[in-house]
Formats: structure tokens, C-alpha cells, sequence
């Protein structure tokens, strides 16, 4: 499953929402420096999804604050 995430780093509370036209929105405490919000990201999702983290994969979007993540589990609803 493919979807698009709206990456918001330098929150203060962590979180994921969804919007009204079923848009991802990762509120992370992270910095976006070093891939240290992507990583956070990836567990945010992770953690939502109730995968592993290595079922999470950034395919595009490594700089930019919308980013397209793939999750590999089969059970994801």
C-alpha cells in the first residue's frame, strides 16, 4: 500500500492524523536534519500502521515535506 504523508517536524505533541481528502499528517518532535524526521516518520507510521518498521519504506520525498511512503505488510487496513 502506497500513501502520502505531509511531514510536520519541530512538533511539540507527536501524532498522526488523517485530513478530510485521506491525506497522512505525521506531526514528529524531530528536526529535519540528518534524515532524523524521515527516521521518525517511518516509526510514527510504523507504530500507526501496527507494522515492523522495515515494512515502512521512504520511495520518494527525502527532502520535501510530502513524502510518499510504501507499507509491505499484507494485514494493513
Amino acid at each position: 500500500m502506497k500513501i502520502k504523508v505531509v511531514a510536520h517536524p519541530n512538533a511539540r505533541m507527536p501524532r498522526v492524523e488523517r485530513d478530510l481528502l485521506d491525506m497522512m499528517h505525521v506531526y514528529i518532535p524531530e528536526p529535519p536534519r540528518e534524515g532524523r524526521a524521515n527516521k521518525a516518520v517511518i516509526e510514527a507510521l510504523a507504530e500507526y500502521f501496527q507494522v515492523k518498521k522495515s515494512e515502512v519504506a521512504l520511495l520518494s520525498g527525502h527532502k520535501s515535506k510530502i513524502k510518499l511512503f510504501e507499507i509491505a505488510s499484507t494485514n494493513v487496513v
